[in-house]
């Protein structure tokens, strides 16, 4: 699909890069050094500008303590993972809940539900993180993308698609952690956007998900599947 000048880069795993057409660069769920699927020239950044968080779990949130300290980007997550983010020294923390939207650079984010768990792996303790998300990115051009996060489907993916209408959708498809292809079929058929890219999937053998699977189960929605490290 024709993104109007966004590049959009899959890290692998859950992770994306976004560049603006202002020139500005989004993270999401930053994991890329653990991340075995993160290519080796993908691991550094030249400047981040906005890192969203869907929820706290470290193959989400691996590396984005680091990369808030070394990019001092604007940190958009839940309330309660904002909170940890600014106590480990992120000095840009926008906290929100769902529901909610804020401009942040020259994109409007919505914080959306997801279906999952959010506990965050502090040395031997296990400290609530909030809620999981999902976000809605309204970018300059027009163009909305919808992140789902780490979520199984849930029926108000259908109120996602007549409040935001997102015409692209990263979709988790992999399976035991995450919806796999059947249920990320039905997420389709409720969101109806024009493309989607499936994700979380590959990266261990636990994760059996694969995109030829779903993209017998849909019909209508084109489905880009995506190489780590690979840009649209």
């Amino acid at each position: 699909m024709d993104l109007k000048g966004i590049k959009l880069t899959w890290l692998g795993h859950a992770t994306f890069r976004i560049e603006t057409p202002a020139g500005k660069t989004v993270l999401i769920d930053p994991w890329v050094m653990g991340n075995p699927k993160c290519p080796d020239s993908e691991k550094n950044f030249k400047k981040v500008d906005v890192m969203l968080c869907t929820h706290g779990h470290g193959d989400h949130i691996g590396d984005a303590v680091e990369i808030a300290k070394k990019h001092n980007p604007v940190v958009v997550a839940i309330y309660e993972l904002g909170l940890w983010m600014a106590n480990k020294g992120a000095k840009q923390v926008s906290g929100m809940s769902k529901g909610g939207t804020q401009t942040v650079g020259d994109i409007k984010v919505t914080m959306v539900h997801a279906t999952h768990s959010s506990g965050i792996e502090d040395g031997d303790q296990v400290i609530y993180g909030g809620e999981p998300c999902g976000y809605v990115i309204e970018f300059a051009n027009g163009v909305k993308i919808y992140h789902a996060g780490d979520t199984n489907v849930f029926g108000d993916m259908q109120i996602i698609r007549e409040l935001y209408s997102p015409q692209l959708a990263l979709l988790p498809i992999g399976d035991h952690y995450t919806m796999g292809p059947r249920e990320a079929a039905y997420a389709c058929k409720l969101l109806q956007p024009k493309a989607v890219v499936p994700m979380h999937w590959g990266t261990f053998p636990v994760l059996t998900g694969t995109p030829e699977a779903l993209r017998k189960l849909v019909s209508g929605v084109e489905v880009v599947e995506m190489k780590p490290g690979q840009t649209i």
